[in-house]
């Protein structure tokens, strides 16, 4: 059959992610990153458009400097959370001289539970008193974060009572001191359940105030720590009051009585591998 009229173009069917409940799609942008959700994809479509523009989409916020141009990064910064509108609940941030944005945060997030800070030579003391400002906080991780000190962890412990998880890496090859950091924790954290250290040199004072102080610990990893002789009483103590312990030493004087027990099951371990594995 010949046309004597041009055909009537017929609409492209809808791409089926518009079709998705908007709790959902925004559950899926928040795994692009803030940086990717700001620059591309709310460009998507205009249901995009709308999810991007609602707060439900920016409870969880994920910010890396890596990702972007450094001349859009602080722009993308405070457009996350103001498109927040109070609503963080978890911030993620990878990047430097970052105290300003913090305190941004700080004064417009009230129901934040989660913070990872990821950042090189950057002042400690400038981050506590913004966390300060987070009483609400129950995750606290700091990663490659050397300087902040005793009194950070002390005033924060007090700041935020209901903080149950903490982390604390430092990011060089030298140990740093934490003794006195511990005897804060200890003091001021008596409802942490989960706390990580890594690359940190600790006396036995610090740990047994830790156990002293923290009695709902149920989680603790020491990696690559240093200065803890667990030979005694106090790695006998650490087995029995923590649920998991995870204890990865350099020297082998704090392997002390952990190393011991893992000698004494040794044995039963291998016999449980055959049965297992033929």
């Amino acid at each position: 059959m010949i046309l004597t009229e041009p055909p009537i173009p017929t609409a492209a069917p809808a791409p089926p992610w518009i079709e998705l409940p908007d709790d959902l799609t925004a559950n899926i942008l928040q795994r692009l990153g803030a940086e990717e959700t700001l620059e591309s994809a709310q460009k998507v479509c205009t249901t995009w458009w709308r999810v991007c523009k609602n707060p439900i989409t920016w409870r969880v916020i994920d910010l890396d400097y890596r990702r972007c141009a450094a001349s859009k990064f602080d722009k993308i910064c405070l457009c996350a959370v103001d498109r927040s509108q109070g609503q963080l609940v978890e911030l993620k941030l990878f990047c430097y001289e970052a105290d300003d944005f913090l305190n941004y945060v700080a004064e417009r997030s009230n129901q934040l539970r989660c913070l990872t800070l990821t950042e090189k030579d950057v002042l400690g003391t400038a981050y506590a008193k913004a966390i300060m400002k987070l009483p609400q906080l129950e995750e606290l991780h700091f990663i490659k974060m050397d300087t902040v000190g005793p009194t950070d962890f002390e005033n924060i412990g007090i700041s935020c009572p209901t903080l149950k998880s903490l982390t604390f890496s430092n990011s060089w090859n030298e140990h740093l001191e934490f003794t006195e950091h511990a005897v804060a924790i200890g003091k001021t954290m008596s409802n942490l359940c989960h706390l990580r250290l890594i690359g940190q040199r600790m006396e036995n004072k610090g740990l047994e105030a830790i156990l002293d102080g923290c009695p709902r610990l149920e989680s603790l990893e020491l990696q690559r720590c240093s200065g803890l002789d667990l030979e005694g009483e106090l790695g006998k103590r650490c087995s029995d009051q923590i649920k998991d312990l995870r204890l990865h030493f350099e020297d082998s004087a704090s392997m002390g009585y952990l190393g011991w027990i893992m000698k004494q099951i040794q044995p039963q371990l291998t016999e449980l591998k055959g049965i297992i594995f033929g």
